[in-house]
């Protein structure tokens, strides 16, 4: 059964004088994996290495890329990699940081040492199984907002964008199997 990050973990661990953090959270596209992983390398610009995974489900089907960043070929961000795959993690994103202590780990220290700091960081997360996303974008008129929000809520979904002109354009990012309920709702009901 697939899962997914419901909220980000983090870890950090010291291995013979480098030190390793890894950051795993929940992307639901590749532009926000991307700027997931930005936000990392902005914040820790003097680290050696940034090696990340991550598996998005997409409508095109699964989107998975990982990087050593500059370590030895499969020893950073193919470890990470499996621990996403085999534990059938989607729309999940987890980069390493290491800041290098001067000692070579060889490759399968190396392995070790950002697996091992990823599988921490995705243990202090918390997981649940996954559910397909959809996104809808309707237009609704004012008196009719505060009914559109308890059912959003109700439907486990949120407010992506809210636009207020003459009426509200709103766009919505629920679980698929409510998306009909919830078109069928507002549009025809109220339409």
């Amino acid at each position: 059964m697939m899962q997914t990050i419901k909220t980000p973990g983090e870890a950090e661990q010291v291995i013979q004088k480098s030190k390793f953090l890894a950051w795993a959270a929940n992307c639901q596209s590749e532009k926000e994996a991307a700027a997931f992983l930005q936000a990392i390398a902005a914040q820790h610009q003097n680290a050696s290495h940034l090696a990340f995974a991550y598996r998005i489900q997409s409508e095109d089907g699964l989107k998975i890329r990982y990087s050593d960043a500059g370590e030895p070929s499969g020893t950073a961000g193919l470890p990470i990699f499996q621990l996403l795959e085999g534990q059938q993690l989607v729309n999940s994103c987890v980069g390493v940081i290491r800041y290098y202590g001067g000692i070579n780990l060889g490759k399968g220290g190396l392995a070790r040492a950002y697996g091992g700091t990823a599988k921490l960081a995705l243990a202090a997360a918390n997981i649940q199984p996954y559910v397909a996303l959809s996104e809808v974008s309707m237009t609704i008129e004012y008196n009719k907002m505060d009914a559109l929000t308890k059912a959003v809520a109700q439907m486990d979904g949120e407010f992506m964008n809210k636009s207020f002109h003459e009426q509200i354009a709103v766009t919505i990012r629920l679980p698929e199997a409510h998306k009909q309920t919830l078109i069928d709702r507002f549009t025809k009901q109220y339409g």
